[in-house]
């Protein structure tokens, strides 16, 4: 007896739950109750297997409420476009009715992706906010609207990234060159060699470092140019 009881309990836990977590994290933003997703979930089962349009005394056998309230129930999904009755043809090709949960499913990916969406202009907004205020901490004075204007265009017409805007930035501070056409021209100068990344934008400044020492050093003493980390912040 106590074997086969744990056989049971084995199999049950073992068992696969197709339920996707993300709509159990997220059924009541969608609008749903408890007990309308539990009847979600009991379409789903029998449409597993193999009932794909089950009565509400089906429902009732497995809910603890009664067939008039899975009547209601359903009713309520089908008027909001959680579910849908269609007509498909059985394995007998038969017209028949179905009732189909995609909708449900339909509803969850729009959510999803203008949550991906929402987060992004979140993220995106923090960026810019954090950017203007780096420029008025290095400028030790409020930024003009001009000068935003510039940092606009820079964000959504040249589509530079802030954290390489702010690069440039400290690149300006560095070379003792902090005005905004010279940081204008480091990053048109980015742009037009392909340099889209922090370590890229640090063997760039190597390379025309290099490009620009001179020749004629002598082995004593050796001219020193400014040498950035773009990977600190």
């Amino acid at each position: 007896m106590n074997e086969n009881k744990e056989i049971i309990i084995n199999q049950l836990i073992d068992e696969p739950l197709t339920i996707p977590s993300v709509l159990i994290k997220n059924y009541a933003k969608l609008g749903l109750t408890e007990g309308q997703l539990v009847l979600l979930l009991h379409l789903r089962k029998y449409m597993q297997e193999g009932n794909s349009f089950p009565t509400p005394q089906d429902l009732e056998s497995r809910m603890t409420i009664s067939a008039d309230d899975c009547t209601a129930l359903l009713k309520e999904l089908l008027k909001r476009g959680f579910i849908t009755i269609e007509e498909n043809h059985d394995t007998d090709g038969k017209l028949a009715e179905i009732i189909s949960i995609k909708p449900t499913y339909e509803k969850l990916a729009v959510f999803i992706n203008n949550e991906m969406v929402g987060s992004k202009k979140q993220t995106k907004q923090f960026e810019e906010g954090q950017l203007y205020r780096r420029f008025e901490e290095e400028f030790s004075r409020p930024i003009t609207p001009m000068e935003l204007e510039m940092i606009s265009m820079w964000l959504d017409e040249d589509k530079h990234a802030p954290q390489m805007i702010e690069a440039a930035l400290r690149e300006a501070v560095v070379s003792s060159k902090l005005n905004f056409r010279y940081i204008d021209r480091i990053l048109y100068d980015w742009k037009k060699n392909g340099v889209r990344t922090l370590s890229q934008a640090k063997q760039h400044g190597e390379k025309i470092r290099q490009h620009h020492s001179s020749p004629k050093q002598s082995t004593t003493q050796k001219t020193r140019h400014p040498h950035y980390n773009w990977l600190q912040s």
